[in-house]
């Protein structure tokens, strides 16, 4: 039976603190990473639909508030700025169409998507990676074979009216449109439709669950099938990148093993034949030169037999080979998820005291940490104003040459 190929589409949110990750993920600025499948020589492979150059998402960010493009006014320090979505469709899917050429196509047409969900103006990346190889389809076709998936990294803007206050001098403005902004906010851009069940009571429906419903219609509209709506309440996608090969060679491992034992018993199946060596030894007639004559029936079933061991015991000597292979996957894979359970738990201990004193005294500890980042803070804005005066100047400069 042919695979079901399904449509993900699904979006995480970063603060500005914490993006860094991520944009070292999706730009390749890492030397190393978590997921071990990256190739770093097909990097050049990957895609970008959108760029931010040289400048980072957070300086990206400092220029759009900047040219009033977005507004963060009223969000916290610690707020959800960005969001990240993943559009994806299983690997087979583009091993099937062409490959490379044809994932850029479709995510193409997956970016002009996010452009209408989310205004390509308030787009910071867009890349789709092309350098993380598919373990089990290599194997599976003999050649590498790639998982195609698209990161955008976004500003969740609505339009929002600012009315005058009542401060207002002029009365007769009060209450009305003072300007229109566009406001990062990911609760007002991801909120809950209401609609009615079955039976015609009100029931509200996730936002996300409606994002996998757009991006399935908007592809196919688009003239992209063979594919459904990725599966409702689905946690593969969840599990972090080890624990999810680890999951899926244990898969493969019981597969090769139960054909191991399929292979076993077919020779089992035959092994009789060696209890009856003088049956065998029956079914020639030596003649008086001392060859042997059989029967063309006999010569038959002898040479049947014979392909059969040899082919069966080269197929098992094969599984066995590759059942070990993926115990030393498996065992490889479990030692470095226990290396990051161990740094994760080092890390835990470390920071217990922090968290203990911020459950109980929690302005205490704000007030403390306010105190000693200030002064950070400030000098890495001073130094961030002293990059963008530098830069200014660059640019006064090439307008001067021209």
């Amino acid at each position: 039976m042919e695979k079901t190929n399904f449509t993900v589409a699904r979006v995480a949110t970063h603060t500005r603190a914490g993006v860094g990750k991520c944009e070292r993920h999706n730009e390749r600025k890492n030397e190393c990473y978590g997921n071990m499948n990256v190739d770093l020589e097909r990097t050049p492979m990957n895609v970008h639909f959108k760029a931010c150059g040289e400048l980072t998402y957070n300086e990206t960010l400092d220029k759009l508030v900047a040219d009033g493009a977005v507004s963060l006014r009223g969000l916290k320090e610690n707020a959800n700025v960005y969001d990240e979505m993943i559009l994806d469709v299983n690997t087979d899917y583009f091993e099937q169409h062409g490959g490379y050429k044809f994932a850029k196509e479709f995510y193409g047409e997956a970016y002009r998507f996010a452009c209408k969900l989310y205004g390509e103006q308030n787009i910071l990346s867009a890349v789709m990676h092309a350098d993380e190889i598919n373990l089990a389809l290599t194997e599976k076709y003999g050649y590498p074979v790639y998982h195609y998936h698209l990161h955008i990294v976004a500003l969740p803007a609505v339009e929002k009216q600012v009315l005058w206050s009542k401060r207002c001098k002029d009365k007769a403005l009060v209450g009305t449109v003072k300007e229109t902004v566009q406001q990062v906010s990911h609760s007002k851009k991801w909120k809950s439709q209401r609609a009615l069940d079955g039976q015609g009571r009100p029931k509200y429906i996730p936002s996300y669950s409606i994002l996998q419903d757009e991006f399935c219609r908007h592809m196919r509209e688009a003239g992209f099938t063979d594919f459904v709506r990725g599966e409702r309440g689905s946690t593969a996608d969840n599990l972090s990148n080890l624990e999810y090969q680890i999951k899926q060679d244990k898969a493969r491992l019981k597969e090769i093993q139960e054909k191991v034992r399929a292979e076993e018993s077919k020779l089992a199946a035959i092994q009789p034949i060696n209890k009856t060596h003088a049956e065998i030894d029956e079914m020639g007639k030596k003649t008086l030169t001392g060859k042997v004559t059989v029967s063309q029936a006999d010569f038959d079933t002898l040479t049947q037999l014979a392909k059969e061991g040899v082919s069966g015991r080269g197929q098992l000597n094969r599984l066995k080979e590759e059942n070990q292979q993926l115990y030393s996957r498996i065992w490889s894979l479990q030692s470095s998820l226990n290396r990051l359970q161990g740094q994760f738990n080092e890390l835990a201990e470390r920071c217990r005291p922090y968290l203990e004193a911020v459950r109980a005294m929690p302005e205490r500890v704000k007030d403390f940490l306010d105190s000693v980042f200030a002064p950070l803070r400030k000098r890495e804005e001073e130094q961030g104003r002293s990059i963008m005066y530098v830069k200014d100047k660059s640019q006064e400069n090439r307008g001067d040459v021209r």
